[in-house]
């Protein structure tokens, strides 16, 4: 093969390694950026699930909390209840005690 020959392949040689090369290169930019977009948008939706697991969950401890407010308050207010039936109970006594304990000491003052 002539010396021309031989050095127009090795250029059309190179020139082909370099269309290669730059192939390889676009098509590793072009995966590059894919990955990015997919990283992006798995975060974005790990982000919106975190979110909406946060809210599901805020919303089962408000649930508890307030189911556990609403047993508070219903046993306050049997025991108010309970102490109201007492206090009713006993008042009539305490009324009669009362009258007593000013009589006497109505009594002892007009005494003396």
């Amino acid at each position: 093969m002539a010396r021309p020959e031989v050095l127009d392949r090795i250029k059309e040689a190179e020139e082909e390694a370099d269309d290669i090369v730059a192939e390889a290169k676009a098509e590793r930019e072009e995966r590059i950026a894919e990955a990015r977009e997919e990283a992006d948008s798995i975060r974005e939706n790990a982000g919106e699930e975190a979110q909406s697991l946060k809210e599901e969950r805020l919303e089962e401890a408000r649930e508890e909390i307030e189911a556990e407010r609403e047993e508070i308050l219903a046993e306050g207010d049997a025991e108010r209840e309970t102490l109201e039936a007492r206090a009713a109970e006993n008042r009539d006594g305490v009324v009669e005690y009362t009258v007593e304990l000013f009589t006497e000491a109505v009594n002892v003052q007009s005494q003396t």
